[in-house]
């Protein structure tokens, strides 16, 4: 069975896109950190608080393992390190697996995260500069990781769905 997998940074549309490109699709979409914190009853920012990255990094890999191993066709919105943790960059190009990632510019994640950081503990209490310099640092860490995909796809300036459709005539 089929899998489409999106990554990329936080705030680049991940949830959203995989929610639209679902209904387009009519294939079923999963969220891997609300499937986290269902399996768990705990938030993400509470899991890392309480239990430690590693815990959450494990209990990921788990459960991104076994939506790629299920019998059914997903389309599976990533957190923004998932690829860059436990080798699961190498599941990006498993058999029946397409992955897509959603990359978008440091000013356009920037523009994102500036207005909506209260969700996101690791930049909710820093500073404009402090802030640019940490999106381009981690996007430099885990560009090879993200880089590891079937299809990138550019979403600066884009609307969601013209991205959505983008993706649909990459795979077909």
């Amino acid at each position: 069975m089929r899998k489409i997998i999106l990554v990329g940074y936080m705030a680049v549309g991940k949830s959203t896109i995989g929610k639209m490109l679902a209904e387009r699709m009519q294939i079923k979409w999963l969220d891997l950190d609300q499937i986290i914190e269902k399996d768990t009853n705990l938030s993400v920012a509470t899991i890392f608080k309480e239990k430690g990255e590693i815990f959450f990094r494990k209990k990921e890999h788990q459960e991104l393992k076994s939506l790629i191993e299920s019998d059914e066709n997903l389309i599976i919105s990533t957190g923004g390190g998932t690829p860059c943790y436990s080798n699961n960059h190498l599941l990006l190009n498993s058999e029946n697996v397409v992955s897509v990632y959603l990359k978008a510019s440091i000013e356009e994640l920037y523009e994102r995260l500036r207005k909506d950081n209260a969700g996101r503990p690791l930049v909710a209490n820093q500073s404009e500069k402090e802030l640019k310099e940490f999106i381009a640092k981690n996007l430099f860490d885990r560009s090879y990781y993200y880089n590891q995909v079937t299809y990138k796809v550019s979403t600066d300036g884009k609307t969601f769905e013209a991205i959505v459709t983008e993706i649909i005539d990459l795979l077909n």
